[in-house]
């Protein structure tokens, strides 16, 4: 399957309703790639209908005070990330593998009611993050390189430093982003980032705080 943006253009290349899948602590950022393991019935049906139409699913956490409309309906953030199923594998078990590749990020707008068993939303794109490298100038990569290798210090943790010193800023801002082990408010406050640059920063004031406070958990890691 094709991965990438080159097939979004603009706003007007992807659809105004979207289903969404809520998930708290996952965050999925434009250029990123995100495997999920679908097993909940209405998911899997969410998976059977958008593989035979747009294949974008919106990814998106639940909010942060935990409200909820219902025991099993809970409240959204306003802003989600869209991501394109690129792979795409059944198990013996009934569960279903996919890849999602992040295409960009959206505004929620409304609910439709309930003509399926998984929740959909008429929602806005923000169509800057489809020229996915736009701002990518503008990141302090000295200050974002020194920061990361100061956890993985601090967590007797390595990295493949000839891969990250290959990868584009964008691709580094991003990926950081959504392996860093940071709770639900941490992630979401990555994904609001305005731009690229913002986003870097608000991940190395996000990652010092961690390090000036020690870990909690010795056994935490970039996963």
């Amino acid at each position: 399957m094709e991965a990438g943006n080159a097939r979004y253009g603009t706003a007007g290349d992807l659809p105004d309703v979207v289903p969404v899948f809520p998930l708290s602590a996952a965050l999925l950022l434009p250029g990123g790639r995100m495997p999920l393991n679908i097993f909940e019935p209405r998911y899997l049906k969410m998976v059977d209908d958008t593989i035979g139409r747009s294949r974008l699913i919106g990814m998106i956490q639940p909010r942060l005070d935990g409200a909820r409309r219902a025991p099993e309906t809970p409240e959204l953030c306003e802003l989600g990330c869209l991501g394109r199923i690129v792979s795409f594998a059944e198990t013996g078990d009934g569960r279903y593998l996919i890849s999602l590749h992040g295409v960009c990020r959206f505004r929620l707008l409304e609910e439709l009611s309930g003509a399926t068993p998984y929740r959909q939303y008429r929602i806005s794109p923000l169509a800057g993050d489809l020229a996915e490298e736009e701002g990518a100038d503008e990141v302090d990569r000295a200050a974002l390189l020194k920061t990361f290798k100061a956890y993985l210090d601090a967590n007797e943790l390595e990295a493949d430093w000839d891969s990250v010193s290959r990868a584009g800023s964008a691709t580094l801002v991003n990926a950081l982003s959504m392996m860093s082990p940071y709770g639900p408010a941490e992630k979401q406050a990555l994904l609001e980032a305005p731009d690229l640059k913002s986003r870097a920063e608000t991940l190395i004031a996000i990652t010092e705080m961690a390090l000036a406070r020690g870990t909690d958990d010795p056994g935490a890691t970039l996963q």
